[in-house]
């Protein structure tokens, strides 16, 4: 459901990755630490796993930048940045620290309104 808030911040401003695409992104982040956990790997073992998850959403969140040369502007680095927090939260939840990752959601909702009031619009172009 913390993902689904932060896809519905992403989806009202008319961005690439919505509420389905941080969904998925936190239940699959927490499977991926849940699984393993339940499975009975040790929690110091699980760095690897975390470092997989880390350099997998790494990719999807470059499929979410676009670069227009013509406009020398880049679009889609606050919404790679949306999706690689979600999946922290996501962790944050599969490793069952839930009131860490309702404060880190709270956060990067704060994040994503405030900022935008404070700085100029040119400095932040998505």
């Amino acid at each position: 459901m913390l993902g689904g808030i932060l896809g519905y911040e992403r989806e009202r401003k008319r961005r690439s990755a919505g509420v389905r695409t941080h969904m998925l992104v936190a239940v699959g982040a927490a499977l991926f630490v849940i699984g393993p956990l339940q499975g009975g790997m040790e929690i110091g073992d699980l760095s690897r796993v975390l470092q997989g998850i880390v350099q997998g959403i790494g990719f999807l969140g470059a499929g979410a930048i676009m670069v227009r040369t013509a406009q020398r502007q880049v679009e889609g680095l606050t919404t790679a940045a949306n999706i690689w927090a979600t999946a922290g939260i996501g962790i944050i939840a599969g490793l069952g620290l839930e009131a860490t990752a309702v404060l880190s959601t709270v956060i990067v909702l704060i994040i994503l309104a405030a900022v935008p009031l404070i700085l100029p619009k040119h400095s932040e172009p998505d």
